[in-house]
């Protein structure tokens, strides 16, 4: 086991595409690292280089006490485990798990016993015997895995491991391979697009793109305190609604912010300025205002105060069974910046430069108690504490006045 550091790695083709930039992370000696963003955002390419199978342009890669920029694939000690299986087919379950120590010219009773207690480990001393074909797409990614855990390596490099599986056996294979690194106590960097498996397994998460590091944090502050729009419209599922609002000051001598969107009016708690002194700067002025959609219900459920309550007409009930995702849209603009072009398509969305008088969908997710259908008018509670408040010109989150970011910024 040992700790990764990539320092500033960049990778450039020879072409000019450039792939990575200053990527820095650190990964600390048992660490579980989700490396996750849209296809193109240079994780598999970061992956590629740790594993020494893409040469590092600049920065500087250091496996335990070594830099290892220099040094061959074979030798810096990591095992890496693909997306596709790559096993043997006329190899045994046994044989294609002890390959690389028959290489290596291990003695056979020694291979044997760490083919049997990595088959202990990963459930598969009934099959030891069998072929690859006769396996299902999860043994055969558990035998992938074991001839990986059998070398003992100092890091384990997973890439998308599970996109070959089927809904019901990723879920099964996400708590395998996050009980078996639990276990085993390996540093390990797993790249994934599927942002679940990101917050699933992670210690920590670290959101790419366009080959840059957005926010490297634990799955639950990424959720709760994303950086910038793109990790808020990236993390959760579904995807954070996100709106252009006016931040204005309470009319008629009442205190507090009030939250125009769509020429309706949201009140904010007085708390909102202590957690967000940010703000301040922003009144009188517009905001991208982010909403989860588990942060609005059905009105009709909740106690719930004209101050926090949108008005809409449902336009498509999807029942999940553990609750209901209500669609609905308000009269606001899109969102058009980079980052939720980006986001867009990602998705496989058009991105289309939204017209100022277009509408906004919004998906929110209401109790499986809700008793609104298609066509229905709708009044939504919404939760106004947790609403999250964007920069419209550079996406980022707007928590501390922005002198004191500048000053953190430059520190």
């Amino acid at each position: 086991m040992a700790q990764v550091v990539l320092g500033g790695l960049g990778k450039l083709y020879p072409d000019g595409t450039r792939a990575v930039t200053d990527l820095s992370l650190e990964i600390v000696d048992g660490e579980f690292l989700v490396l996750v963003g849209p296809s193109g955002c240079g994780k598999t390419t970061a992956l590629r280089m740790v594993a020494g199978l893409e040469d590092i342009s600049e920065g500087t890669l250091r496996i335990g006490e070594r830099v290892v920029n220099r040094v061959p694939a074979r030798d810096r000690d990591v095992a890496m485990v693909f997306q596709s299986y790559a096993l043997y087919p006329h190899l045994s379950v046994r044989d294609n798990i002890g390959f690389g120590l028959s290489l290596r010219k291990v003695p056979k009773d020694q291979i044997r016993e760490k083919v049997d207690r990595v088959a202990e480990i990963l459930g598969l001393r009934e099959h030891l015997d069998r072929k690859p074909r006769n396996l299902s797409g999860g043994q055969r990614q558990r035998v992938a895995m074991g001839r990986a855990i059998i070398r003992e390596p100092q890091a384990f490099l997973m890439d998308e491991p599970l996109s070959n599986l089927d809904a019901k056996l990723r879920v099964q294979m996400r708590a395998e391979i996050a009980r078996i690194q639990r276990d085993l106590g390996v540093t390990t960097i797993y790249v994934t697009h599927d942002q679940t498996e990101a917050m699933t397994l992670g210690d920590r998460v670290a959101v790419m793109k366009r080959g840059e590091l957005q926010q490297v944090a634990p799955p639950q502050e990424l959720y709760d305190h994303p950086a910038n729009l793109f990790v808020a419209g990236f993390i959760g599922s579904p995807a954070m609604n996100l709106l252009h609002g006016d931040l204005i000051e309470g009319s008629d001598g009442a205190g507090g912010l009030r939250l125009e969107i769509g020429g309706q009016t949201l009140a904010l708690p007085d708390e909102v300025l202590e957690t967000r002194p940010g703000l301040r700067g922003y009144v009188g002025r517009q905001v991208i205002v982010g909403v989860r959609p588990e942060d609005m219900e059905d009105a009709a459920l909740v106690r719930a105060e004209g101050a926090s309550l949108l008005e809409s007409t449902t336009d498509l009930v999807e029942a999940m069974g553990s609750d209901v995702l209500v669609h609905f849209a308000v009269d606001s603009a899109q969102v058009v910046t980079e980052d939720t072009k980006e986001l867009a398509r990602d998705a496989g969305a058009d991105v289309l430069a939204a017209p100022e008088t277009a509408r906004t969908n919004v998906v929110a997710r209401f109790s499986p108690r809700t008793r609104v259908r298609v066509g229905d008018r709708v009044t939504v509670h919404v939760d106004t504490a947790r609403l999250h408040y964007f920069d419209p010109g550079t996406g980022v989150s707007i928590w501390e006045p922005a002198a004191t970011q500048r000053r953190k910024d430059e520190s």
